[in-house]
Protein backbone atom coordinates (compact mmCIF):
# COMPACT_ATOMS: atom_id res chain seq x y z
CA UNK A 1 0.00 0.00 0.00
CA UNK A 2 1.34 3.52 -1.18
CA UNK A 3 0.91 6.48 1.17
CA UNK A 4 -1.05 8.87 -0.44
CA UNK A 5 -0.11 12.42 0.28
CA UNK A 6 -2.79 15.07 1.45
CA UNK A 7 -3.68 16.94 -1.97
CA UNK A 8 -4.18 20.67 -0.05
CA UNK A 9 -4.60 21.62 3.25
CA UNK A 10 -7.54 21.20 5.56
CA UNK A 11 -10.11 23.38 6.89
CA UNK A 12 -9.40 25.48 10.36
CA UNK A 13 -5.60 24.68 9.70
CA UNK A 14 -3.15 27.21 8.06
CA UNK A 15 -3.53 29.58 11.12
CA UNK A 16 -1.77 33.20 10.65
CA UNK A 17 -1.71 33.78 14.13
CA UNK A 18 1.68 34.25 16.00
CA UNK A 19 0.87 32.65 19.59
CA UNK A 20 3.48 34.34 21.49
CA UNK A 21 3.28 31.81 23.88
CA UNK A 22 6.07 32.86 25.81
CA UNK A 23 4.09 36.35 25.93
CA UNK A 24 1.28 35.28 27.99
CA UNK A 25 2.66 35.39 31.40
CA UNK A 26 3.81 38.96 31.25
CA UNK A 27 0.90 40.72 32.51
CA UNK A 28 2.25 44.08 31.72
CA UNK A 29 2.59 43.30 28.22
CA UNK A 30 -1.06 41.50 27.62
CA UNK A 31 -2.46 44.46 29.10
CA UNK A 32 -0.64 47.12 26.99
CA UNK A 33 -2.15 44.70 23.96
CA UNK A 34 -5.46 44.41 24.98
CA UNK A 35 -5.20 48.58 25.60
CA UNK A 36 -4.32 49.10 22.31
CA UNK A 37 -6.53 50.56 19.44
CA UNK A 38 -4.63 48.20 17.10
CA UNK A 39 -6.53 45.03 19.35
CA UNK A 40 -8.77 42.65 17.78
CA UNK A 41 -11.68 40.66 19.39
CA UNK A 42 -13.16 37.46 18.39
CA UNK A 43 -16.28 37.09 19.94
CA UNK A 44 -17.75 33.57 20.67
CA UNK A 45 -21.44 33.73 21.77
CA UNK A 46 -22.82 29.97 22.46
CA UNK A 47 -20.55 28.27 20.75
CA UNK A 48 -21.27 30.61 17.55
CA UNK A 49 -19.15 33.23 15.97
CA UNK A 50 -20.26 36.48 14.23
CA UNK A 51 -19.84 36.75 11.10
CA UNK A 52 -21.86 38.54 8.15
CA UNK A 53 -22.40 37.67 4.28
CA UNK A 54 -24.26 33.97 5.52
CA UNK A 55 -27.28 34.57 3.73
CA UNK A 56 -26.10 35.40 0.45
CA UNK A 57 -23.25 32.93 0.98
CA UNK A 58 -20.23 34.85 1.41
CA UNK A 59 -19.24 34.77 5.05
CA UNK A 60 -17.14 36.82 6.43
CA UNK A 61 -15.57 36.21 10.09
CA UNK A 62 -16.51 39.81 12.05
CA UNK A 63 -13.65 40.85 14.63
CA UNK A 64 -14.02 43.84 16.64
CA UNK A 65 -12.29 46.87 17.68
CA UNK A 66 -11.58 47.40 21.32
CA UNK A 67 -14.21 50.15 21.36
CA UNK A 68 -17.18 47.78 20.00
CA UNK A 69 -15.97 45.14 22.27
CA UNK A 70 -16.07 46.44 25.31
CA UNK A 71 -20.01 45.99 25.59
CA UNK A 72 -19.69 42.50 25.34
CA UNK A 73 -17.03 41.94 27.67
CA UNK A 74 -19.51 44.13 30.16
CA UNK A 75 -21.49 40.30 30.09
CA UNK A 76 -18.53 39.54 32.25
CA UNK A 77 -17.78 36.27 30.24
CA UNK A 78 -13.91 34.94 29.87
CA UNK A 79 -11.63 36.25 27.31
CA UNK A 80 -7.67 34.68 26.27
CA UNK A 81 -5.21 35.97 24.37
CA UNK A 82 -4.70 34.18 20.96
CA UNK A 83 -1.48 36.01 19.99
CA UNK A 84 -0.66 38.26 16.54
CA UNK A 85 -2.46 38.77 13.19
CA UNK A 86 -0.21 40.79 11.05
CA UNK A 87 0.84 42.67 14.04
CA UNK A 88 -2.01 43.07 15.55
CA UNK A 89 -3.10 41.27 19.06
CA UNK A 90 -6.02 39.19 18.89
CA UNK A 91 -8.05 38.21 21.88
CA UNK A 92 -11.07 35.95 22.34
CA UNK A 93 -14.07 36.87 23.87
CA UNK A 94 -17.21 34.94 25.52
CA UNK A 95 -20.15 36.78 25.56
CA UNK A 96 -22.45 33.74 26.09
CA UNK A 97 -24.03 35.30 29.36
CA UNK A 98 -25.59 37.74 27.53
CA UNK A 99 -29.82 36.47 26.18
CA UNK A 100 -28.79 38.27 22.96
CA UNK A 101 -25.54 40.01 22.12
CA UNK A 102 -26.70 41.78 18.87
CA UNK A 103 -28.05 44.89 20.60
CA UNK A 104 -24.91 45.27 22.16
CA UNK A 105 -22.95 45.85 19.03
CA UNK A 106 -23.45 48.59 16.16
CA UNK A 107 -26.14 47.93 13.89
CA UNK A 108 -26.33 45.46 11.50
CA UNK A 109 -23.06 44.16 12.89
CA UNK A 110 -24.07 40.68 11.38
CA UNK A 111 -25.10 37.33 13.21
CA UNK A 112 -23.78 34.88 15.41
CA UNK A 113 -23.37 31.49 13.04
CA UNK A 114 -22.05 27.78 14.04
CA UNK A 115 -18.97 27.64 12.10
CA UNK A 116 -19.05 24.25 10.79
CA UNK A 117 -21.60 25.39 8.58
CA UNK A 118 -19.54 27.93 6.84
CA UNK A 119 -16.08 26.92 7.02
CA UNK A 120 -15.53 25.76 3.78
CA UNK A 121 -16.73 29.06 2.47
CA UNK A 122 -14.51 31.52 4.73
CA UNK A 123 -10.79 32.17 4.07
CA UNK A 124 -8.10 29.62 5.55
CA UNK A 125 -6.88 31.68 8.08
CA UNK A 126 -10.45 33.37 9.24
CA UNK A 127 -11.63 29.72 9.80
CA UNK A 128 -8.71 29.13 11.47
CA UNK A 129 -9.10 32.04 13.95
CA UNK A 130 -12.56 31.39 14.42
CA UNK A 131 -11.94 27.56 15.41
CA UNK A 132 -8.72 28.72 18.11
CA UNK A 133 -11.55 31.25 19.77
CA UNK A 134 -14.29 28.41 19.55
CA UNK A 135 -12.13 26.04 21.24
CA UNK A 136 -10.60 27.89 23.94
CA UNK A 137 -13.78 29.95 25.39
CA UNK A 138 -15.80 26.56 25.56
CA UNK A 139 -12.80 25.08 27.49
CA UNK A 140 -12.40 27.88 29.67
CA UNK A 141 -16.63 28.51 30.26
CA UNK A 142 -16.77 25.11 31.06
CA UNK A 143 -13.44 24.89 33.60
CA UNK A 144 -14.23 27.14 36.26
CA UNK A 145 -13.63 24.66 39.37
CA UNK A 146 -10.58 22.46 39.90
CA UNK A 147 -10.79 18.74 38.75
CA UNK A 148 -8.95 17.42 41.47
CA UNK A 149 -10.68 19.51 44.75
CA UNK A 150 -13.61 21.11 43.06
CA UNK A 151 -12.22 24.59 44.36
CA UNK A 152 -13.23 27.83 42.32
CA UNK A 153 -10.27 28.34 39.30
CA UNK A 154 -9.14 31.65 37.85
CA UNK A 155 -7.13 32.50 34.53
CA UNK A 156 -3.19 32.61 34.35
CA UNK A 157 -1.09 32.76 30.80
CA UNK A 158 -3.38 35.25 30.00
CA UNK A 159 -6.44 33.05 30.07
CA UNK A 160 -4.79 30.06 28.47
CA UNK A 161 -4.39 28.14 31.32
CA UNK A 162 -6.06 28.30 34.54
CA UNK A 163 -5.57 27.69 38.24
CA UNK A 164 -6.84 26.52 41.44
CA UNK A 165 -7.59 29.00 44.17
CA UNK A 166 -7.37 26.30 46.77
CA UNK A 167 -5.29 23.74 46.12
CA UNK A 168 -3.28 24.83 43.09
CA UNK A 169 -3.52 22.70 40.51
CA UNK A 170 -2.60 23.82 36.87
CA UNK A 171 -5.19 23.39 34.25
CA UNK A 172 -4.54 23.59 30.84
CA UNK A 173 -6.95 23.38 28.04
CA UNK A 174 -7.32 19.75 26.38
CA UNK A 175 -7.77 18.75 22.84
CA UNK A 176 -8.77 15.08 22.08
CA UNK A 177 -6.55 12.79 19.58
CA UNK A 178 -9.17 10.85 17.42
CA UNK A 179 -8.13 8.39 14.70
CA UNK A 180 -9.96 8.57 11.11
CA UNK A 181 -9.24 5.97 8.99
CA UNK A 182 -10.40 5.24 5.24
CA UNK A 183 -9.91 2.02 4.85
CA UNK A 184 -9.44 0.34 1.74
CA UNK A 185 -8.10 -2.95 -0.66
CA UNK A 186 -6.89 -0.96 -3.11
CA UNK A 187 -9.99 -1.16 -5.83
CA UNK A 188 -12.53 -0.41 -2.86
CA UNK A 189 -13.23 1.76 -0.02
CA UNK A 190 -14.91 1.08 3.13
CA UNK A 191 -17.56 3.56 4.41
CA UNK A 192 -20.25 3.38 7.14
CA UNK A 193 -23.52 4.89 7.95
CA UNK A 194 -23.59 5.92 11.90
CA UNK A 195 -26.37 6.07 14.08
CA UNK A 196 -25.32 9.79 14.86
CA UNK A 197 -27.02 10.45 11.37
CA UNK A 198 -30.32 8.48 11.49
CA UNK A 199 -32.44 11.19 9.30
CA UNK A 200 -28.97 11.16 6.65
CA UNK A 201 -27.74 9.10 4.01
CA UNK A 202 -24.63 9.94 4.54
CA UNK A 203 -21.30 7.06 4.53
CA UNK A 204 -18.17 8.27 6.06
CA UNK A 205 -15.09 6.68 6.97
CA UNK A 206 -14.53 5.71 10.65
CA UNK A 207 -13.60 7.53 13.33
CA UNK A 208 -12.33 6.94 16.99
CA UNK A 209 -10.61 8.29 19.99
CA UNK A 210 -7.18 6.83 20.88
CA UNK A 211 -7.22 5.16 24.26
CA UNK A 212 -4.05 5.46 27.42
CA UNK A 213 -1.41 3.78 26.48
CA UNK A 214 -2.24 3.25 22.47
CA UNK A 215 -0.46 4.26 19.06
CA UNK A 216 -2.07 5.72 16.88
CA UNK A 217 -1.54 3.06 14.12
CA UNK A 218 -2.94 0.12 16.76
CA UNK A 219 -5.65 2.65 17.71
CA UNK A 220 -6.99 2.91 13.93
CA UNK A 221 -6.80 -1.26 14.08
CA UNK A 222 -8.76 -1.66 17.47
CA UNK A 223 -11.28 0.99 15.95
CA UNK A 224 -11.80 -0.78 12.30
CA UNK A 225 -12.16 -4.09 14.21
CA UNK A 226 -14.39 -2.90 16.69
CA UNK A 227 -16.78 -1.23 14.60
CA UNK A 228 -16.86 -3.21 11.16
CA UNK A 229 -14.66 -6.69 12.28
CA UNK A 230 -12.12 -5.86 9.43
CA UNK A 231 -8.76 -6.14 9.93
CA UNK A 232 -6.00 -3.87 8.94
CA UNK A 233 -2.82 -4.37 7.95
CA UNK A 234 -0.46 -1.38 7.25
CA UNK A 235 -1.59 2.25 8.50
CA UNK A 236 -0.05 5.50 6.42
CA UNK A 237 -0.21 8.76 7.75
CA UNK A 238 -2.38 11.40 6.00
CA UNK A 239 -3.37 14.60 7.98
CA UNK A 240 -4.39 16.14 10.53
CA UNK A 241 -7.40 18.59 11.39
CA UNK A 242 -8.35 20.27 14.34
CA UNK A 243 -12.04 19.74 15.50
CA UNK A 244 -12.65 21.82 18.12
CA UNK A 245 -16.46 21.01 18.56
CA UNK A 246 -15.64 21.15 21.09
CA UNK A 247 -12.21 19.81 22.04
CA UNK A 248 -10.11 17.31 19.16
CA UNK A 249 -8.20 17.12 16.93
CA UNK A 250 -8.14 14.44 14.14
CA UNK A 251 -5.29 12.74 12.93
CA UNK A 252 -6.23 10.92 8.74
CA UNK A 253 -4.92 8.18 8.15
CA UNK A 254 -5.01 5.61 4.83
CA UNK A 255 -5.21 1.66 5.94
CA UNK A 256 -5.29 -1.58 4.40
CA UNK A 257 -7.72 -4.14 4.91
CA UNK A 258 -6.27 -7.78 5.33
CA UNK A 259 -10.00 -9.27 5.04
CA UNK A 260 -13.41 -8.24 3.65
CA UNK A 261 -16.20 -9.50 5.86
CA UNK A 262 -18.27 -6.80 7.85
CA UNK A 263 -19.66 -7.25 11.36
CA UNK A 264 -21.12 -3.93 12.38
CA UNK A 265 -21.14 -2.64 15.90
CA UNK A 266 -24.83 -1.61 15.94
CA UNK A 267 -24.47 0.79 18.46
CA UNK A 268 -22.12 2.66 15.93
CA UNK A 269 -22.98 2.05 12.39
CA UNK A 270 -26.29 1.40 11.15
CA UNK A 271 -24.68 0.14 7.97
CA UNK A 272 -21.45 -0.19 6.37
CA UNK A 273 -20.46 -1.30 2.94
CA UNK A 274 -17.66 -1.72 0.41
CA UNK A 275 -17.67 0.50 -2.52
CA UNK A 276 -15.83 1.38 -5.49
CA UNK A 277 -14.29 5.18 -6.94
CA UNK A 278 -17.32 4.41 -9.58
CA UNK A 279 -20.01 4.31 -6.55
CA UNK A 280 -18.40 7.28 -4.90
CA UNK A 281 -18.00 9.54 -7.53
CA UNK A 282 -21.64 9.02 -8.54
CA UNK A 283 -22.71 8.39 -5.18
CA UNK A 284 -25.86 10.68 -5.59
CA UNK A 285 -27.10 8.39 -8.14
CA UNK A 286 -26.19 5.71 -5.69
CA UNK A 287 -28.62 7.21 -2.98
CA UNK A 288 -25.98 8.04 -0.57
CA UNK A 289 -23.98 10.75 0.44
CA UNK A 290 -20.68 11.92 1.29
CA UNK A 291 -19.08 14.11 4.34
CA UNK A 292 -19.58 17.25 4.13
CA UNK A 293 -16.89 19.53 2.05
CA UNK A 294 -14.83 21.04 5.13
CA UNK A 295 -14.09 17.56 6.94
CA UNK A 296 -10.94 15.49 6.69
CA UNK A 297 -13.04 12.22 6.27
CA UNK A 298 -13.89 14.07 3.12
CA UNK A 299 -10.25 15.11 1.85
CA UNK A 300 -9.17 11.03 3.00
CA UNK A 301 -12.11 9.78 0.35
CA UNK A 302 -11.25 12.50 -2.47
CA UNK A 303 -7.46 11.89 -1.89
CA UNK A 304 -7.76 8.02 -2.43
CA UNK A 305 -10.35 9.09 -5.57
CA UNK A 306 -7.87 11.07 -7.17
CA UNK A 307 -4.40 8.03 -6.34
CA UNK A 308 -5.78 5.85 -9.01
Amino acid sequence: MLSIPASRPNAYTGSPLDRASGRREDTEFIAACAASPEALYVPVWRSRSLMRGVEEGRPEALLLSPAAAEAVRMAGGPWAFLGFWEGRPVFAVDCSAAEDPLPLLPEGFGAFTDLRAVAGLLPAGEASVLAHARGLMHWRVRHRFCGVCGGVCEPRSAGNAMACTACGAQHFPRTDPAVIMLVTDGARALLGHSVRFPNSTMYSTLAGFVEPGESLEEAVRREVAEEVGVAVGEVHYHSSQPWPFPASIMLGFHAEALSDAITIDPEELRDARWFSRDEIRNHERHGFGLPRADSIARRLIEDWLESA
